[in-house]
């Protein structure tokens, strides 16, 4: 891949032998991002798993305590008190049948979709549209419940999926440039505890293979794994 010559000073600034701990990892994040924007800041976890295996095919989600930098736009489908309670949690968008009808015509003005359980069914139809976008909700991601409100409310806070890639991969947001230093140690943090708890038994040997941070178009930076493992959050 050819790399543009800010992309390539940048990289001369890390070792890319070394991993670093992860507080020094994001100032080098910090100092390698080129762009002049907010940029995102991404954590990726090579994981020693076969996602092919229904075990190690690991998916789910979790609240970050500083969230990500960004507001997801939350639509709802549900009916009659849900929808109410959907509506006063703070969502974007709430409906039933003339909302399905509307996004199977090609309305996607939303991030993350919620739905009841009892609304499945008719949201089946769509599966060909929300599955590739990863909109359709799933169970194992808390986005399939009849608590529409704690749903709603999490992913307004920071709430983010994780899935592995067909590399066994996982990739995620865990904030923004602005955030400091800490708050992106204490994400990462949370979403290393979270991995290593979901740990299938399955797997033999060294569990995570490789950790970066990056921000949006930088380089990637090495974190060591022992500088996450052994950090207290308050």
């Amino acid at each position: 891949m050819k790399r543009g010559k800010k992309y390539l000073e940048a990289a001369k600034l890390i070792d890319r032998s070394k991993n670093y701990a992860a507080m020094d990892a994001f100032e080098l994040v910090k100092k390698t991002s080129f762009v002049k924007f907010d940029a995102t800041v991404e954590a990726a976890f090579r994981l020693n798993v076969d996602p092919r295996k229904a075990d190690q095919n690991l998916r789910g989600a979790i609240v970050l305590p500083h969230g990500t930098g960004k507001v997801s736009r939350v639509v709802v489908i549900a009916q009659g008190e849900k929808a109410k309670e959907a509506e006063a949690a703070g969502a974007d968008y709430v409906g039933d049948q003339e909302l399905i009808q509307k996004i199977s015509q090609g309305w996607f003005e939303f991030d993350v979709m919620v739905a009841t359980p009892d609304m499945m069914g008719q949201l089946g139809k769509l599966g060909r549209l929300l599955g590739p976008k990863g909109l359709m909700p799933n169970p194992k991601t808390g986005t399939v419940t009849m608590d529409v409100a704690k749903a709603v409310k999490e992913i307004k806070h920071g709430k983010i999926e994780y899935r592995t890639d067909k590399v066994g991969n996982i990739h995620a947001p865990i904030g923004r440039i602005s955030f400091t230093n800490e708050q992106l140690v204490e994400n990462l943090k949370t979403l290393y505890d979270q991995l290593a708890r979901i740990k299938p038994t399955t797997v033999k040997g060294t569990y995570m293979k490789n950790i970066t941070v990056t921000s949006s178009m930088g380089p990637g930076v090495h974190v060591e794994e022992d500088s996450i493992k052994t950090l207290r959050l308050s």
